[in-house]
């Protein structure tokens, strides 16, 4: 699977083959001569990303020296990105143990965010030397937002009708009404909790499944088997990896209440896309907001753009100024305290 990138850079389209880092804080290792001074190189930075990078880092940072790279770069491409870094700070870039491996002096790798295992392999990695650090909370609120709007989105029939009145057509769909109904989270951290915060003022019942013991006020954990049956609609909060791939398989589609909605901002590796696609089809589903795919970006012509039932995002859930924010916050403090444990002692 290809990775997404991510729409926009902050640099200039390249006019050799060569990747073109910009860099913050040289004058610092220029003013004081140190080798301690540890660069770290954000190889697939986007425009807005970017701009929160130049606002946050100081420029005479002595510890830390930052480079932003493209928003398109390639695999093939990092080793060259990252000559003489010892961090690689990664958005939505394979790194694959291969690529890892002609990259001699990076010892760090922080992803910004928790998916990190869509992209790399942690424990492969640190068998070769390299720690991976993920970022968690920056973007609870924001996704939870996006988790709501998917479920706005399909209760309604918003897009359909927007697609219809610019072809001219009066479709005046008939809605569902999600007060009073119930929501069933697959996965419980800190983005459904806000989820749940959210529809429980919306006055949903809300049901959870962790795989791990839990509590939370006004949610009732259930298993999973239970919450399939009796949510109107499930919204997806899982974590990626071996065990949870393919989770929403064909039998507990089949499983859950006929028309329900679901929304996937998680992962799309999580759901059986065939099974998706024909239980929308046969109205065992009865609509879908899915902000992720098992192949982004979306290739053009794919069968659930074809699909009316279905709400379609550009995996964008976590994109907001808010979070922006305090994920760019999150790495440097990453970067610093790598740095900071790495300099000898005075």
């Amino acid at each position: 699977m290809k990775p997404a990138r991510a729409a926009g850079s902050s640099r200039p389209d390249r006019t050799d083959d060569s990747p073109q880092n910009e860099c913050l804080g040289a004058q610092a290792r220029k003013r004081t001569g140190s080798d301690t001074t540890m660069r770290a190189v954000f190889v697939d930075v986007n425009a807005a990303l970017g701009a929160v990078v130049r606002r946050v880092h100081p420029a005479d940072d002595a510890l830390l020296a930052v480079e932003l790279g493209r928003s398109d770069i390639t695999p093939d491409e990092l080793p060259a990105a990252l000559a003489g870094a010892e961090i690689a700070v990664i958005d939505h870039t394979a790194f694959p143990i291969e690529i890892a491996r002609r990259c001699a002096g990076v010892r760090d790798v922080v992803f910004l965010g928790t998916g990190a295992r869509s992209y790399m392999d942690p424990e492969a990695l640190a068998g070769i030397g390299i720690s991976v650090h993920i970022i968690k909370g920056y973007g609870d609120t924001a996704v939870a937002e996006c988790a709501i709007g998917l479920l706005f989105a399909a209760a309604r029939g918003f897009a359909a009708m927007d697609r219809g009145i610019r072809e001219g057509q009066w479709l005046r769909t008939e809605g569902v009404q999600l007060g009073g109904k119930t929501l069933g989270l697959v996965g419980f951290g800190g983005i459904a909790a806000e989820t749940a915060r959210m529809a429980q003022g919306l006055g949903m019942k809300v049901l959870a499944w962790n795989r791990t013991p839990k509590s939370h006020p006004g949610v009732e954990f259930v298993p999973v088997e239970r919450l399939l049956a009796e949510s109107d609609a499930v919204s997806l909060h899982l974590l990626l990896n071996d065990e949870t791939r393919g989770f929403l398989s064909r039998p507990r589609i089949a499983a859950m209440r006929r028309g329900a909605l679901l929304v996937n901002t998680a992962r799309g590796a999580l759901v059986d896309e065939a099974a998706m696609i024909e239980a929308l089809g046969s109205g065992q589903l009865g609509h879908a907001g899915l902000d992720v795919f098992e192949i982004e970006p979306l290739p053009a012509g794919h069968l659930l753009t074809t699909l009316p039932n279905v709400t379609l995002s550009a995996h964008s859930g976590f994109r907001t100024p808010e979070a922006n924010q305090r994920l760019i916050e999150a790495a440097f403090e990453h970067c610093r305290r790598i740095a900071g444990a790495a300099r000898p002692a005075a």
